[in-house]
Parts: structure tokens; sequence; C-alpha cells
């Protein structure tokens, strides 16, 4: 089975260990760059992107998590994960690791008080996911090598994969359906 490395600097890591393990995956907590020669694939959790980009630059995380994507390993960004992954924002801050050919919108849907559910499809991996969105990014634009997973109902893209990269703006750890973190594991 994989190793999955789940970055654990801030967010919502514990709730995705959680799922992992129930799947018999082993998992790790990525606190420190080192952390990262002992894994497989990593996952990028929820949290706060401003707070997270912060982390991940005074940790010294940039480079090595730049260098994990270009060079294959499996990596998904959850919501502040997926805005970390983009290659643009459409805020000067935070600043993106600039690794998935998307560009997205920060808090698209507004406040945590706007947060919502709704069933999807996502393409290969479930006909109906019940996607739960707190104050959830968009993606705005996407590259010529980016698969469009799931879209809501106005076109509006809400999950993507480019090769080894995979990235959500709704959080499937807080579900009780455990079919994309399976997903993630087979990729």
């Amino acid at each position: 089975m994989n190793t999955v490395g789940v970055l654990a600097l801030q967010g919502d890591f514990e709730e995705h260990i959680s799922v992992f393990k129930s799947l018999g995956a082993d998992c790790k907590e990525i606190r420190l760059p080192e952390h990262m020669d002992e894994i497989d694939r990593l996952v990028i959790p929820g949290g706060e992107s401003t707070t997270l980009s912060r982390l991940c630059s005074n940790y010294g995380f940039r480079e090595p998590l730049q260098h994990l994507g270009s060079t294959g390993m499996p990596i998904w960004g959850t919501c502040a994960g997926m805005i970390m992954l983009s290659s643009k924002i459409t805020e000067s801050d935070p600043v993106p690791l600039e690794i998935i050919d998307i560009e997205v919108q920060r808090n698209a849907f507004g406040r945590q008080v706007d947060s919502f559910e709704q069933v999807l499809p996502l393409k290969g991996i479930a006909d109906d996911f019940n996607c739960i969105f707190i104050r959830a990014p968009i993606v705005l634009n996407t590259g010529e090598s980016v698969e469009i997973i799931a879209n809501l109902e106005n076109g509006t893209p809400v999950a993507v994969q480019q090769g080894n990269l995979f990235a959500t703006s709704f959080h499937p750890e807080l579900s009780k359906d455990s079919r994309v973190h399976k997903y993630f594991l087979d990729l």
C-alpha cells in the first residue's frame, strides 16, 4: 500500500488522515520538508490559504513541493490546497506554488455562512458525490493539459486533474464517502 503524506502545517489534515487510514493506507503527518522523503503521494489540505502560503515559505516547502509535482509524485490539494497548487490566483496574496496550470478565485461563494453542499458527478470517480464547499475557490481558467473532473451546474469547474496532480475546491474528507480518497490512492 502507498504511504500518503498529509501536509500538517495548518487546516484539516487530521480528517484526511482518518479517511486514508480507514482505507488501510499508511499515513504520515508532514511537518518539515525532509518528512516528504518517506512518502509516495501527498495531500495539501483545506485550511486558510494565506496562512498556508506563509508557512510553506517559512518552513522551506515551496521548492520541494514544486520539485515533487514536476517529477510525477501524485499531489492532491483540497480547497486551500487547490489555491496553493494553482499557477495563478485572482488576488495578489497568497502566493501559489504554480504546480497545476489553473487560475483560481479564492472564496468564490462568499463567507463561511455561505457554505453549502451539492451532489455532483465526478468523472471517473463517482456518479453522485456529496461535495462540501466551505469558503471554496473556483477554477476560472485551465491549461490545455488539465482535465475537468467536476463542474457545478453553471459549468464552473470545481475539480481538476493534470496527470499526477489533482485538486478539488470542495472537502471530500468531511463527507462520509471515501471514494475520492480511494481514487487518489490509485493515481
